[in-house]
């Protein structure tokens, strides 16, 4: 089976948090940085964010070059990524801008119970896809390789990027980090508590640290399937389960 290739895209404070406590929005990085997460969007088939997120950052995840919108649509593809979020209860606003803007396909991954009412509730703003009595990211994977997603850009939040670290389906971290702390304990962090397979014994591989301005690009290879020349064009072969 081919699953997309992974890439963890995020920012964070010194002190690991993705955002304040605050319902504004903190901006972690700057505007160069903020170009160079526009051409990885560009460069992916999908971008995923996680149900909370969606609430609380209203993300439109859209490529906001126009000359990059139009070199996807000149290679024909949609002048922006397909939109992947990820619900448990099915609280998401259809009026949000995840929904509401870019003609692109919107996938909306939930329980199988669930499917039916959120569907209802969309009503056809996105395709519903029910899978299991709990949404595992390894399922979501396979799913969109059935979808023709060769590469897949996961933005958040901790949640979802903690499910994809924990099981071991990340083939790329860029991880930026912000010159300040937040230093507020409800503010979100980048992972939750969790068992991940890179410790002390087992160190991620740094491939790249890069200064972007007063923001520091810290690039982790995770897998071998790793690619430091840039995106796959197509899905690349999983790797055998241990």
């Amino acid at each position: 089976m081919n699953r997309p290739y992974v890439t963890l895209s995020c920012a964070m404070s010194i002190d690991g948090y993705l955002d304040s406590e605050s319902p504004r929005r903190l901006a972690m990085s700057n505007a160069a940085d903020f170009d160079r997460v526009d051409q990885l969007r560009a460069d992916s088939d999908a971008v995923m964010v996680g149900a909370s997120t969606l609430r609380r950052d209203d993300p439109r995840l859209l490529v906001r070059s126009e000359d990059r919108r139009g070199e996807r649509l000149a290679a024909g593809r949609s002048s922006s990524p397909s939109k992947v979020t990820v619900t448990a209860s099915g609280d998401l606003p259809a009026a949000s801008a995840f929904f509401q803007t870019g003609d692109v396909d919107k996938l909306v991954y939930c329980p199988r119970e669930s499917e039916g009412r959120i569907r209802g509730r969309l009503d056809g703003l996105a395709t519903v896809v029910g899978l299991g009595e709990r949404v595992s990211m390894a399922a979501v994977l396979d799913d969109l390789a059935g979808r023709n997603v060769g590469r897949l850009m996961v933005e958040g939040g901790g949640h979802v990027l903690t499910q994809f670290l924990v099981h071991d389906l990340v083939d790329e971290l860029q991880l930026v980090v912000a010159p300040f702390f937040v230093g507020e304990a409800r503010a979100p962090r980048f992972v939750e508590p969790g068992r991940f397979p890179w410790t002390a014994t087992r160190r991620a591989t740094l491939f790249e640290a890069q200064p972007i301005g007063d923001v520091v690009l810290l690039r982790y290879a995770l897998s071998e399937r790793f690619d430091p020349e840039g995106p796959p064009t197509s899905p690349i072969p999983l790797r055998a389960e241990s």
